[in-house]
């Protein structure tokens, strides 16, 4: 049961690369818009961090205030690229300070998983 927890924890940290990875992709190429990749890792990294939030295998400890504050952040990201990617397609640009934040925040949900103990 632990190598299965440990397989899912490698599928989250592979969520937020590709979430992170696609997004710094068009940040240092000087576009800013939402991509495919950038949903497909987010919803990677959601189905993974709730799947960790079940207490198993029985034993572990949760930080539920923890959980929570990475559930928020991730909701707002995933908000912003829902948004980013509906006035992409009807207009064709998404606003900077957007497609920023979303950067800054998936960086800060990593910040939170890392730092926090």
């Amino acid at each position: 049961m632990e190598t299965l927890r440990h397989i899912v924890v490698l599928l989250h940290i592979v969520g937020f690369a590709l979430l992170f990875g696609a997004w710094a992709v068009e940040a240092v190429n000087r576009r800013v818009r939402v991509t495919r990749l950038m949903s497909v890792g987010m919803t990677v990294a959601a189905l993974t961090g709730l799947a960790l939030a079940a207490p198993w295998p029985a034993g572990i400890e949760l930080n539920y205030s923890k959980i929570a504050v990475k559930l928020v952040v991730l909701l707002a990201v995933g908000a912003l690229l829902g948004i980013g990617s509906a006035r992409q397609r009807k207009t064709g640009d998404v606003p900077p300070a957007m497609f920023w934040l979303v950067g800054v925040l998936t960086l800060a949900n990593a910040g939170v998983a890392v730092l926090w103990r």
